[in-house]
C-alpha cells in the first residue's frame, strides 16, 4: 500500500513538473510581412518586378497601337473591297485581337512566376534569420504577427529588430 503512494506522489511530481516546464515556453511575435518588406534584397526584386512589368505593358500597348491603326485602315477601305475581302480583314482583326490577350495571359503568367523566384530566397533568408535569433534568446514559439495571420493579441517580445540586426540592416 504504501509503495502504491509513493508511487502515486511520483507520478503526481513528475506530471507537476512536466506542466510547471511547459508552461514556461517562451513566445515571441514578428511581423514577417514588415521584415520581408523591409529587406533590401526586396526593393531589388520590386525595382525588377516594376522594369519587366513597364516592358509587357510597352509590347502590349505597341500591339494595340498596331491593331487600332490597322482597324480603321480597314475600315476605311471597307467600301472598296470585296465582301471576301472583308471578311478576311475581319478574322485577321480577331486573330490579332487573339494574340493580344494570349500575349497578356503569357505575361501575367511570367511575372507571376518572375515574383515566386524573387521571393523564394527572400523568405527563406528571413526565416533562417528569425530562427537563428529565437533560439538565440531562447524563445520555443515565434508567432507571425502580420496583419490576417491569426495572432489576436501581440504584447510578448517583438522580433523584428533583432531578425533586422541580424539580416544587417
Amino acid at each position: 500500500m504504501k509503495q502504491i503512494k509513493s508511487l502515486l506522489f511520483a507520478a503526481a511530481l513528475f506530471i507537476g513538473a512536466t506542466s510547471f516546464t511547459n508552461a514556461q515556453s517562451k513566445v515571441a511575435h514578428i511581423n514577417v510581412g514588415e521584415l520581408v518588406t523591409s529587406m533590401p534584397e526586396m526593393k531589388t526584386a520590386q525595382a525588377e518586378m516594376e522594369q519587366m512589368g513597364k516592358t509587357f505593358e510597352t509590347d502590349i500597348q505597341e500591339m494595340m497601337n498596331e491593331y487600332k491603326t490597322k482597324a480603321k485602315q480597314y475600315e476605311a477601305e471597307a467600301a472598296t473591297k470585296t465582301n471576301e475581302d472583308n471578311q478576311k480583314r475581319g478574322e485577321e482583326l480577331a486573330g490579332m485581337q487573339q494574340n493580344i490577350r494570349q500575349f497578356q495571359a503569357n505575361a501575367q503568367q511570367q511575372l507571376q512566376q518572375k515574383e515566386l523566384d524573387l521571393l523564394e530566397p527572400i523568405t527563406k533568408k528571413a526565416k533562417e534569420a528569425i530562427l537563428k535569433v529565437a533560439k538565440a534568446q531562447g524563445f520555443d514559439y515565434v508567432l507571425d504577427s502580420s496583419q490576417g495571420s491569426g495572432v489576436i493579441m501581440a504584447e510578448g517580445k517583438d522580433l523584428l529588430k533583432d531578425v533586422q540586426k541580424e539580416l544587417g540592416f
